[in-house]
Order: structure tokens, then sequence, then C-alpha cells
């Protein structure tokens, strides 16, 4: 027995120092700095317990503090020191000359109305045939048909008295009566100015497919630019991702959407929390976006009126814009027709007015609705919207 004490001592002895080993062993492959035979120069792989940068330079030091690294050695860093700063808020281009840009597109684009016009009434005889087509060409570029008619009155008794066929006498003559038509007397401002206790409130309309979240974003960016505080309400909560595609635009200018985290939620309670947030927030304006179809019995037409009807319990609607499609021509009149009975349309915003022949639809809406144009698109880029010029449009239209 006691010639198997010192073996089970020397057993005992090595358990405890095992035992004290294995731990310190284990804390010491925890660590968050580790050496690699890696180059210096090697990209960095992270280590499983932490992402982790390569000190690229032999003998520079991670911490100020502390000495330094050698070459070759991997620490661990804060994950937020590492991730990529948050993308810059996008400055919008300037309000002023956006529709000197845009006229330069139109002018580039296959818009014939003036082109056309301006071969037909420099042609050396004038006859029937010729009234004929400028009649068409008018027709065909949407100027409706009381329109046409004046403009032919007009053109005919001043070509007449004209007597003459010189290209620069007949484009001023053309130019004078075009502008006449678009009237450039109207105001087309937009009411966007903050009142004495509440933001000026817009709701914009439309059908689906004209391009009217993207107008809400793009006129976000005209508002900015003029050093608006805008809040956008996503009310247009059956369209599959428009209330994200609104957010979108709204966070590339720094500017807060409220919507509702429920497909399908009532917009007339969303227009409300926008509103209501505008107010609290002491904003210059709230836009509101809306549906352009209802996935549910309810008649759009009813919904929009509930929508305006509700904003009109905490601010008065300022603004009602009309959304339209330019190449759609005449049916284009039909759904101003049909908006306007419900939510006093107060403006017109044409997208699209590029590449086609209809330059016309300008005039017809106007004089369909009584409401002026007051925003045009030509293009797709986020600064592709500007307050509508109409002499630049009429000398664009020209060419």
């Amino acid at each position: 027995m006691n010639d198997a004490l010192p073996l089970i001592l020397s057993i005992v002895g090595v358990l405890v120092v095992l035992g004290l080993a294995v731990p310190l062993l284990l804390k010491s492959r925890s660590k968050k700095t580790y050496t690699t035979t890696r180059d210096a120069n090697d990209p960095v792989i992270p280590s499983s317990g932490g992402t982790a940068v390569l000190d690229r330079e032999a003998g520079a030091s991670t911490d100020d503090a502390g000495p330094a690294a050698p070459a070759g050695t991997v620490t661990e860093e804060p994950l937020e020191d590492l991730l990529p700063a948050a993308p810059a808020v996008e400055q919008p281009a300037p309000v002023a000359g956006r529709m000197q840009r845009l006229r330069a597109r139109l002018l580039n684009s296959s818009n014939v109305l003036g082109k056309g016009l301006l071969a037909l009434l420099s042609s050396d005889q004038i006859d029937e045939d010729t009234w004929d087509e400028i009649e068409e060409t008018l027709l065909l570029a949407d100027l409706g048909t009381e329109p046409t008619t004046e403009l032919m009155e007009a053109l005919r008794a001043r070509v007449k008295v004209m007597g003459s066929r010189d290209a620069g006498e007949v484009r001023a003559m053309l130019r004078e009566e075009l502008l006449k038509l678009v009237d450039p007397t109207v105001d087309r401002s937009l009411d966007v100015s903050r009142k004495a206790d509440r933001p000026a409130v817009m709701l914009v309309v439309g059908v689906n497919g004209v391009g009217k979240t993207t107008t809400v974003g793009k006129l976000a960016r005209v508002l900015v630019a003029e050093d608006k505080d805008v809040i956008l309400g996503a009310a247009d909560t059956f369209r599959a991702a428009a209330a994200e595609q609104l957010t979108t635009w709204g966070e590339r200018v720094g500017v807060p959407t409220v919507k509702s985290d429920v497909e399908g939620a009532d917009p007339a309670s969303v227009a409300f929390e926008a509103v209501k947030a505008g107010i609290e927030q002491e904003v210059d304006v709230v836009m509101v976006d809306t549906a352009g179809r209802l996935q549910n019995k309810v008649g759009l037409m009813d919904e929009l009126g509930k929508v305006k009807r509700v904003i009109e319990k905490l601010a008065d609607v300022d603004e009602v814009l009309l959304v339209l499609d330019a190449t759609t021509g005449q049916n284009g009149l039909t759904q101003a027709r049909v908006f306007s009975e419900v939510v006093d349309i107060s403006g017109i915003v044409l997208t699209k007015l590029d590449g086609t022949a209809k330059g016309g639809i300008v005039v017809a809406i106007q004089r369909t609705l009584g409401v002026p144009v007051k925003l045009v698109g030509l293009g797709e880029g986020p600064d592709d919207l500007a307050p509508f010029d109409p002499e630049a449009f009429v000398d664009a239209i020209l060419g």
C-alpha cells in the first residue's frame, strides 16, 4: 500500500495540472487577436468569432494607445467601424432651368405637330387640300375639335392677310396663335406654402399606369430643391409595393413617408395619419399618394372622396393634382372628367410628353376641365419633372 502511494500522488498531481491548464488554453484560444502566416497584403478572411481586419503595414498599430502589431497580425475591430457609410442624401437639381432641359429633349423627339404645321403653312400654294392636312395634323395631335376649329379660323385669316410664305413670318404667326390656345395668363403655381398653423396639403390622383407614385416622388424632389420640408403619405394601399416605392423616393432626398404595414389598409386612415404627422412636425407640405384602382367592392371615386373628407377633418386640401399620361390622348380626357367630378382637380401633371405627336393634349385638357397643366414630365430621370412653361412648350413644339 505504501509502495502505491507515490504513484497515486503523481497521478493526482498530473490531473490538477491539467485541470488548471485546460481552461487557460481555452481562454487563450478565444482571444480576439490571433496570428496568421498570410502575407500582410492578402485579403482579410473574418474569423468565426467576429469581423477581422488585416493590419496592412508591418509594425502598424491598430490601437493608438497600444504597442505596434507585427506584420501579418489580424485584430478585431468593432463591426460598426467596418460597415460602409450610409449613402448621402441626394441633392435634387435646381428647379430653375428644368423646362429648358426638357425642351431640348422634346425638340429631339418625334413630335411632328409644329414641324408639320410649319411645312404646310410655308408651302408655295395653300389650297383646300392643304387646309385639310393642317386640320388633320391638329386633330392627330389631340388638340381637340373646338380648339382646332379656332386655330384653323385664325390661321386662315392671318395667312390671307399676310400674303407671304416666309418661314420666319409663318413661324412667328403660328407661335402666337398656339400660345393663345395654351394660355400663358393662367396661374400655374402650386399652393405649397405653409399656412399659419398647418402644412399645405396636396392630394395626387390618377389611374394606375400613368406614373402617379413616381410623380409624387419626383415632385418631392422639386419641393426639396425649393427648401421645403415635406412628408409623404402612402395611401395607395392596394397596389403591391406602392408604399415601398414611395418610401424609396423619399429616402433618396431625406423625406419621411407615412405608411401602413398592412396591405389593403384603409387609405383614408393612412392619409389622415400623414397629415397629422405633418401638423405635429410643422412641415411645409404633406403629399398624399392615392390608389388608381381598388381590390374590393368600393368604387374608386367613392374611396377618393372619402380620403379627401377624412383629411379635411384636420386640414383643408390645398392642391389636388391629376396625373395623366400624355400618350393616352382622348382617354386621358375621359379620366380627367371623372376625377374632376369627385375631388375638384386644381392642376394637371402630364407625364410622358416626349416622343409623341400628342402635344395638343395640353390645350384639350385645359379647355375640357378649365384646369391648368402645372407640371410636365419628359423623361425617366429623377429630376425630369418641371413646372409647365407655356412659351418654352410652344417653342419646343415648333422646333
